[in-house]
């Protein structure tokens, strides 16, 4: 049964705890489509330094707690270009990560509606072959609009735009 779930700000302290949710989620979700040279340097350690690099600079996560483990991260701020693709809407949410452990239980839900609240509009990039998020933000609202780019700085995974 899950726990009452807070969810707050990151804090420079916290590098290391979102940090794992987002490496976590990446090895789940991404285990199998990327590259073994991908994963020889995209590991814990090097996610933790980013982390710790981005909260550092500003960077402000909002995380979703239980029973004191971070077991999902999200943030989202003002559209910005990617691989040369303009935004089309002002919004954009940056990232959603939630331990497989907590699927299904509302803390991605409360997440994104913290972040980009139901209704506003915005965009946001999702791996081609990610089914399940494709759908989660589906049920929010989401459409893929035509968008398609390939992520070199990520082993050439094809992502597409989804707006709302």
């Amino acid at each position: 049964m899950l726990r009452v779930v807070r969810l707050r700000t990151a804090t420079p302290s916290d590098a290391a705890a979102v940090a794992r949710v987002h490496h976590t989620t990446w090895v789940t979700t991404y285990g199998s489509i990327l590259p073994p040279e991908f994963w020889a340097t995209a590991t814990f350690e090097r996610r933790v330094a980013t982390w710790q690099r981005w909260l550092a600079n500003g960077a402000a996560p909002l995380l979703a707690e239980t029973d004191d483990e971070v077991v999902g991260i999200a943030m989202a701020g003002e559209a910005v270009e990617q691989e040369d693709v303009l935004p089309v809407r002002d919004r954009q949410l940056y990232l959603l990560y939630v331990l497989a452990a907590y699927h299904g239980t509302g803390v991605g839900q409360a997440l994104l509606d913290a972040v980009v609240p139901p209704g506003t509009p915005a965009q946001l990039w999702v791996a081609e072959d990610n089914p399940r998020a494709r759908r989660f933000y589906e049920r929010n609202g989401f459409l893929t609009e035509g968008a398609r780019v390939v992520d070199a700085s990520t082993a050439d995974l094809a992502e597409i735009r989804m707006v709302r």
